[in-house]
């Protein structure tokens, strides 16, 4: 039979009526010739609050008891999920990770998938179910003990599924009908796409676009999983939301496919940093090993061999980045004058395969922003997108001057 895998985020299961609805979706393509294998989260809030208990317990708690604790919301949802399923004549199942199973690392709250074996599953369809509703988010370590696989795992987990079990697609379900040319919330010409490239979808998701975890479009474009964010609160139609495909299958596309945006950015300058061999190697190691995401980076040109080193990284990591740069320097690995932390900035970005063939897109982004009256703090570039540090008063300015210079509001 034809697979589909289906996951519903935990808006779409946050209540009793909400899966009863998300049921009847399933039934639907059950009764159009699928399997199915339903990956499902908590209910809303309800990992929030999971974590808070564990937070609670005190501040150097066991990861593998926090991935026990934690983990226990989807094994609800999947239960319910089932049971409503069941109620609709529909043979169905819950599956937790370890049942599957679903075999990650070691790395508790942060685990990575390894193997999904097929055989328990490809049986109990044999047998005559017809879906299988498994708790995303979770796995099972070599040590066989309970592990989760980080916020928003369970979009991973369905993408893990669907290229294990070659899925025909895997649906999304979230609260959103689809991926926007920029987020509505900020200009009401915001359009809906009907497709987008995995290139463009990981780029918006990487740059602050919240649809979809990073990890689980990477994982679909590395094994060509068909991709399509819908809302469960729309009414059921086959052309609803936005596919994520490989670039082949669109046809047409704009130049820049969308505007991203991140508000909780931090810039960075280390002062008066000597400009040697292995420099850059003796800052940006020991903000790796800290956890320091860094992102933009600018050396500034050298003066007597003196330098000034400037980087982006989330604003809620600078106290562990200013740290990790402290450390160094008393350990003398790195000498510097001073640390300057801007903590009032924000990333600005265009994303867009169409990039690749036509000059002048960053020209156009930087007069746009130049005509604003918006300054350019950092500039960071690749072959689909140019990212911009400004200060934060004018991100929601820029994201809407751009979504206008490009004209985004308008279909290819």
């Amino acid at each position: 039979m034809p697979l589909l895998v289906m996951k519903f985020g935990g808006t779409s299961v946050a209540t009793l009526d909400r899966i009863r609805r998300a049921a009847k979706r399933v039934g639907r393509e059950v009764a159009n010739g699928y399997d199915v294998i339903v990956i499902v989260s908590a209910m809303s809030g309800e990992t929030n609050k999971l974590v808070g208990f564990v937070e609670e317990t005190g501040p150097f708690y066991d990861a593998r008891e926090y991935d026990a604790v934690v983990s226990s919301g989807e094994n609800v949802t999947a239960g319910l999920m089932a049971l409503t399923l069941q109620e609709m004549d529909v043979p169905a199942r819950s599956w937790q990770g370890w049942q599957v199973p679903l075999l990650t690392t070691d790395s508790h709250a942060s685990a990575r998938i390894e193997e999904i074996p097929t055989d328990n599953l490809n049986a109990k369809f044999g047998e005559g179910m017809k879906v299988a509703v498994v708790a995303g988010f979770q796995g099972i370590s070599p040590e066989g003990r309970i592990t989760t696989l980080g916020r928003g795992g369970s979009d991973t987990t369905a993408v893990a599924f669907a290229a294990a079990f070659g899925a025909e697609r895997c649906d999304i379900y979230t609260d959103v009908d689809g991926v926007y040319t920029t987020d509505p919330r900020i200009t009401s010409k915001a359009r809906k796409l009907e497709k987008i490239s995995f290139e463009e979808m990981l780029e918006l998701a990487s740059l602050g676009a919240k649809v979809l975890q990073t990890r689980s479009v990477e994982l679909a474009m590395r094994y060509k999983v068909r991709l399509r964010v819908l809302s469960s609160f729309e009414e059921m139609s086959d052309n609803a939301g936005t596919l994520v495909c490989a670039e082949e299958e669109i046809m047409e596309s704009n130049v820049v496919a969308g505007v991203a945006y991140s508000r909780e950015e931090a810039k960075m300058t280390l002062q008066s940093v000597e400009d040697r061999p292995g420099i850059a190697a003796a800052i940006f190691g020991p903000l790796a090993e800290a956890g320091v995401n860094v992102d933009m980076i600018v050396q500034n040109i050298s003066d007597g061999g003196i330098t000034d080193m400037t980087f982006s990284c989330p604003v809620g990591e600078v106290a562990r980045a200013e740290k990790a740069m402290t450390d160094a320097k008393a350990a003398g690995d790195i000498a510097f004058a001073g640390i300057i932390a801007d903590t009032d900035v924000a990333k600005v970005s265009i994303v867009g395969i169409g990039m690749r063939s036509h000059a002048g897109v960053a020209a156009k982004m930087f007069k746009t922003l130049r005509d604003e009256g918006v300054n350019i703090k950092v500039i960071t570039t690749s072959e689909i997108k140019v990212s911009v540090l400004i200060d934060r008063k004018y991100m929601e300015l820029a994201v809407q001057a751009l979504h206008d210079a490009f004209e985004l509001e308008k279909a290819a």
